[in-house]
């Protein structure tokens, strides 16, 4: 590493920064390498930060929202992304086997190990953890106007969607051969989970050059524990109400527009979803005992 420049989102997971940016700068006081912090001010900001960054090491001090915006920009570049994680979720951060301790990524990220990562886009909208339609990016919507952050508001927030959710038929495309089937949602994944260590799609690697299908048919009330404790058990696969897809090129047929989420991050998309892979689309710094 010759430059290293961190672009610090002042409010991602509702976290003052403060002390997370003396950390990174007395730390680097003893190393010999350039080294900056810059802190977004708006939105999108991010992507262009990193794309004009002249470092070689580009840093997203934030969420998986800051992860996706910084990644977008390096995208091509040629220079890598580096993690601090420090959101609510941290989906690709936990994947990469990244620590929530400040201190701990930091030396991570200074002792790391570059590799390739592969990236995901939906309908012209980059991606780098999931991606999805359906009950997970309604609750991605409930949870982003919420007023706190965190595993239990997102649960909370889950729980009151699910009760409601009415499920959609989907067409689903994956490399040519289609399959229609009712779903609650349809998740496309990069990396092995959603965040908080809810592991959507436990076989997923960001750098085999394949996307992972998950989607969930509709299921009673009373299987939702069920559900749920595969999910952090990284058994996701094995439920009888799962359907597992792999492929490069998807597309997603619903019956009308609506929410869909990019990396946790909601929006709103029509009827047709297009997922692409770009296979080694940019480099990431992970732990040396990570692959």
């Amino acid at each position: 590493m010759n430059k290293i420049a961190f672009i610090v989102n002042p409010i991602s997971g509702g976290k003052n920064k403060k002390k997370i940016i003396e950390l990174i700068k007395k730390r680097m006081s003893r190393e010999s390498v350039e080294w900056e912090i810059v802190p977004t001010q708006y939105a999108g900001h991010a992507i262009t930060l990193a794309a004009q960054s002249q470092a070689d090491v580009v840093v997203a001090v934030g969420g998986d929202g800051t992860v996706n915006e910084v990644a977008t920009g390096l995208t091509g570049t040629g220079k890598a992304l580096g993690i601090i994680p420090c959101g609510s979720g941290d989906g690709l951060a936990l994947h990469l086997g990244l620590s929530r301790k400040p201190s701990k990524a930091l030396e991570q990220l200074l002792c790391g190990q570059e590799r390739p990562m592969d990236a995901g886009d939906m309908n012209g909208h980059p991606f780098f953890c999931t991606t999805g339609a359906g009950l997970d990016a309604d609750v991605s919507l409930a949870f982003a106007k919420a007023a706190s952050r965190g595993l239990k508001t997102y649960i909370s927030k889950g729980w009151s969607t699910w009760k409601h959710y009415v499920p959609q038929v989907y067409n689903i495309n994956v490399d040519g051969a289609s399959t229609s089937l009712p779903a609650m949602f349809v998740t496309v994944a990069n990396a092995n989970q959603w965040g908080n260590r809810a592991k959507i799609a436990p076989g997923a690697s960001v750098s085999d050059g394949v996307l992972e299908v998950t989607v969930v048919k509709p299921f009673k009330l009373l299987s939702g524990p069920s559900l749920l404790w595969r999910l952090f058990a990284g058994s996701a696969y094995k439920g009888r109400k799962v359907v597992h897809l792999r492929g490069k090129d998807i597309v997603i047929e619903r019956p009308s527009e609506g929410a869909v989420h990019f990396d946790g991050d909601p929006s709103q998309e029509g009827s047709s979803l297009h997922v692409t892979l770009k296979p080694s689309a940019l480099k990431v710094i992970t732990p040396k005992d990570k692959i």
